[in-house]
């Protein structure tokens, strides 16, 4: 992000009124590359494909808020190859880590990885480090350390259906694998914090947390996020659910979120009631159906649709309700872009 982007996101999460409305989207592997007319493996594996695929998105959406911003990730597997996972990669899919949890009794052989040197991890520093001249000389600079949550890396360990069984069945060495993946996380986003002091946020994705009843978030959930957000003294915090999100949004504040991208599912305006108004939400627009598959003029009849839903626009930033899906076409892009103005 330019340092006028950051300036105008840091004043949409105080409350002030930012007109036109701004417009972010959280963009990654999944979509960019395909839009760029790369392969997704090439987008992984080489610096420069990578490298020129973020700055096409910047130079063709300078308006747009891109979240984190020049994202060095390798989809899922980034945080779980740390952890010794068997990865699987495929020209233009997206990379899968196989578990490595098949028990109960596998959790007391895990050990916390260290993010200096283990899977992924260093080659997304070392990513970042080379091509920071590059995209500070674009006018951007790294403003985020990224990580999973450690619901959604436990479930890539495990197995989501053997993790979310095992919550209830075994609770004790559960919570001993949260503690440790939590313990891992905070080492990691410091390190980022660490190698780049630019860094003043903090990115947070973990679907898993919507697939928790009330009383599962606050046990198995909202410790662990309260303690990896508080990791780092930074003034956003920023976390991603678009899984159901109305079962975290009543803590958000208390784990101190105050950037929350959900589903599509949930209006603007049932979000503001359950997540109250200290929360800036990033949405929301339905991201495969309309912003992927629909027109231009869908896209403008559901941004009316969304603000509609709210009478008041502060801390709102509009985007799709999730990350950037699949074959999303510059030109609905842009027609969100003309809608907010």
């Amino acid at each position: 992000m330019t340092n006028e982007q950051w300036e105008k996101l840091l004043a949409v999460l105080a409350g002030d009124v930012v007109d036109p409305l701004p417009v972010g989207f959280i963009i990654d592997s999944p979509w960019l590359p395909g839009w760029a007319g790369q392969t997704v493996l090439d987008y992984y594996s080489s610096d420069r494909v990578w490298l020129d695929a973020n700055l096409k998105a910047i130079r063709t959406f300078p308006d747009v808020l891109f979240l984190p911003g020049f994202w060095s990730e390798y989809g899922m597997c980034t945080e779980p190859s740390a952890f010794g996972t068997k990865c699987r990669w495929e020209e233009n899919a997206l990379p899968y880590a196989d578990k490595i949890i098949r028990s109960i009794d596998d959790i007391a052989n895990i050990e916390k990885p260290d993010p200096k040197t283990d899977g992924l991890l260093p080659f997304v520093l070392r990513r970042l480090k080379l091509l920071q001249p590059q995209i500070e000389e674009a006018g951007h600079r790294i403003r985020f350390a990224v990580a999973r949550g450690p619901l959604n890396i436990a479930t890539f360990l495990m197995g989501t259906t053997e993790f979310l069984m095992a919550m209830r069945t075994d609770p004790e060495p559960i919570q001993k694998l949260l503690t440790l993946i939590a313990d891992f996380s905070i080492d990691w986003l410091r390190l980022q914090k660490e190698c780049f002091p630019s860094i003043e946020g903090v990115f947070i994705l973990d679907d898993i947390v919507g697939f928790l009843g009330d009383a599962d978030f606050k046990e198995s959930a909202l410790p662990y996020l309260k303690r990896v957000f508080g990791c780092l003294d930074v003034p956003v915090r920023f976390f991603h659910n678009d899984a159901q999100g109305l079962v975290c949004a009543p803590y958000l504040a208390e784990i101190g979120v105050n950037l929350f991208n959900f589903a599509f599912e949930h209006s603007l305006g049932e979000m503001r009631e359950r997540a109250g108004d200290t929360v800036t939400l990033l949405g929301n627009i339905p991201p495969r159906d309309v912003l992927a598959q629909g027109t231009p003029e869908d896209v403008i009849a559901s941004v009316k649709a969304a603000l509609d839903s709210i009478d008041d626009r502060r801390r709102i930033l509009l985007s799709c309700g999730g990350g950037m899906p699949p074959d999303v076409p510059t030109e609905n892009i842009q027609a969100l872009l003309d809608a907010s103005r």
